[in-house]
């Protein structure tokens, strides 16, 4: 049966057709088969000849012949004139098929040398690395996160392995051209290596060195894409045998969250993004300037949260602490791997507590030997409330509920521009706006009109322009830039003094419109990108950043002075202390921010002026 089988394959398949097949297979294997192959022919080929100049001359040897074959392959030259027509035949056809061999191999060692140069280019050879940072995705144009990373970094050893399914010169080039703002020294020490890799694939990513590396950060993409990369390195991680290493990641819905006993279970840290930006906004639409205390919190640039000891601090309280300690204001006390953020101003603190602190850098908290005394103008600040505000709110998405119960004690009346809503979340959002004492009303009208705009101009002093998630996010965003370039046009035009905050989706899109008074720009990717880049650098404190950017505990707020005179930064702390409130700096007469500044600076406070503060409502 089997030689039946075989007949019959052979009829099916002549030879030629079974040779041709043979060699495909063999090409198939690349450059090292093909040099076998090569070297076996020659082989054969040159002890054919020598077999046949033995039979011709059997005075030379079997062996000498064949050898004097195969250095005529090696070295092709043509044999002498006057030696024997057969033998000079025969060694020239081997010179000939010697200079044919050769080309034959150089061709081949120049395609495998080009190929390993495309390989390389393309970014799929093997990382080397050790407590290095791995960004999983990558998107041009968004370079929030990267950049974070350097300053972070600040002019220490570090590396970042980015990657993502594209070509590796193309991530390349557009890093390049997106570093020239740092200066030489800010990079000496910093290294980015780009690999081309699918990282939803565990497999693909065994190249990055997962198991080495310091921290993984999912770079913000689309949620479905952010739970396969997640899941992906979690798999590869569990396989190596190194489940301690954390993974960060932003999620924009919640109904991607990550279960809670899987997400402790694979050190997995995930943020809601939109339930993020719609805190930001619902703080940010009636205080212009907000979103940048949000930003300065969050990145690299100016101050940020630190963990630090201060052995000097044992037995201290928490408020002799706060007007003691310099250059770094006090914000928490970590104690048996939990954060106390705001603690009461008795809170003693032991010796082996560390500090959270809100500083310029790790080291720069000075501890002032002594305590002052007391100073006159110590008297109690009135954090008045704010004018009652009306909000026109223009756009829907899913965070509209949020928004409506983050929105300050102030707000009363918010207006919202007609959309397709169904039943059932009218009335949610009823029930919210009841339960805030809020006055919620639609109205009907075309923003896309001048005499639309106008007419929600006339109703308010504070825009909310929201983002339609349900859109591709360059589309969306495109249709929050024409709202905004429109309300921009009118306010100049009839010399309107209102306020516009803005949510998109896409960092480079908000620098095409960026730059305008009185414009809060919150962008979903860039602040995403903020809070991964603190997270790769301190993950034990992503319970503080929860705390802040959940309406539960304690929240960042500007904060209106009732009373007017001069303040020092250590009164100012002290006071604020008492009434359950930190003291992270303030608003200049030009609404510039100051954070952190000096405790003996003497700041001049009038009514109108606002403080930025940390503290529960």
């Amino acid at each position: 049966m089997k030689k039946e089988n075989e007949r019959n394959y052979r009829k099916s398949f002549p030879l030629k057709a079974r040779f041709d097949y043979w060699f495909d297979n063999r090409m198939a294997k690349g450059s090292l088969g093909l040099i076998r192959a090569l070297i076996v022919v020659t082989i054969m080929f040159a002890a054919l000849m020598g077999f046949l100049v033995y039979l011709n001359n059997n005075d030379k040897g079997a062996v000498p012949a064949v050898w004097e074959s195969i250095k005529t392959i090696i070295s092709p030259e043509m044999p002498d004139y006057e030696t024997s027509g057969f033998y000079l035949l025969i060694m020239s056809i081997t010179a000939l098929a010697g200079l044919l061999f050769a080309s034959v191999l150089i061709g081949i060692i120049t395609s495998a040398i080009e190929e390993k140069i495309d390989s390389l280019k393309q970014g799929n050879s093997l990382v080397l690395e050790k407590e290095h940072i791995v960004v999983l995705g990558f998107y041009p144009g968004e370079y929030t996160l990267l950049h974070q990373l350097i300053l972070a970094a600040a002019g220490k050893p570090a590396c970042v392995v980015i990657v993502e399914d594209m070509e590796r010169s193309e991530m390349e080039q557009s890093i390049k051209e997106n570093l020239s703002k740092f200066k030489k020294e800010e990079l000496k020490n910093f290294r980015i290596v780009c690999r081309t890799a699918d990282i939803t694939d565990p497999a693909s990513l065994e190249k990055c060195s997962v198991e080495t590396c310091k921290t993984i950060i999912v770079s913000p993409t689309d949620d479905k894409r952010t739970t396969k990369a997640i899941l992906a390195v979690s798999a590869l991680l569990d396989e190596k045998k190194v489940p301690e290493k954390s993974v960060n990641a932003i999620i924009s819905k919640e109904i991607y969250r990550f279960p809670p006993s899987l997400a402790e279970a694979n050190h997995i840290s995930t943020l809601p993004t939109n339930s993020i930006l719609a805190k930001m906004i619902a703080h940010s639409c009636t205080q212009t300037g907000l979103s940048e205390a949000f930003r300065e919190v969050f990145n690299f640039e100016g101050s940020e949260f630190y963990l630090i000891s201060l052995y000097e601090c044992d037995g201290m309280t928490f408020a002799e602490l706060m007007i003691r300690l310099n250059d770094a204001v006090p914000a928490g006390v970590f104690r048996n791997d939990e954060i106390f953020l705001n603690p009461p101003a008795d809170f003693q603190i032991l010796d082996s507590d560390r500090i959270l602190v809100f500083s310029e850098t790790e080291n720069s908290a000075k501890l002032e030997k002594e305590a002052p005394e007391p100073q006159i103008d110590d008297e109690p600040i009135l954090l008045d409330a704010e004018d009652s505000a009306d909000i026109v709110i223009i756009g829907h998405n899913e965070t509209l509920p949020t928004i409506l119960q983050e929105l300050p004690e102030n707000v009363s009346h918010v207006f919202l521009v007609e959309q397709d809503t169904t039943e059932k979340e009218r009335k949610k959002l009823q029930q919210i706006a009841d339960s805030r004492d809020l006055l919620l009303q639609y109205h009907k009208c075309d923003p896309q009109t001048e005499e639309g705009l106008l007419e929600l101009a006339e109703m308010t002093n504070h825009f909310v322009i929201l983002n339609d998630h349900d859109k591709d996010p360059e589309e969306a965003d495109m249709e929050v830039i024409f709202l905004l370039l429109n309300l921009r046009e009118i306010r100049k035009r009839y010399d309107y003094c209102f306020n516009i905050t803005v949510e998109m989706q896409k960092e480079h899109n908000q620098k095409l419109v960026g730059g305008s008074d009185h414009t809060d720009f919150l962008v979903s990717s860039s602040m995403s990108s903020l809070i991964l880049a603190q997270l790769a650098e301190s993950p034990e404190l992503i319970n503080v950043f929860r705390e802040i950017l959940s309406n539960k505990g304690n929240e960042l707020y500007l904060k209106n002075i009732g009373l007017c005179g001069h303040y020092t930064v250590r009164s100012l702390r002290r006071i604020l202390l008492n009434q359950g409130y930190i003291f992270l700096g303030y608003l200049d007469k030009e609404n510039n921010s100051k954070f952190n500044p000096p405790i003996d600076e003497l700041v001049e406070l009038a009514k109108d002026n606002r403080i930025i503060v940390l503290g529960r409502n």
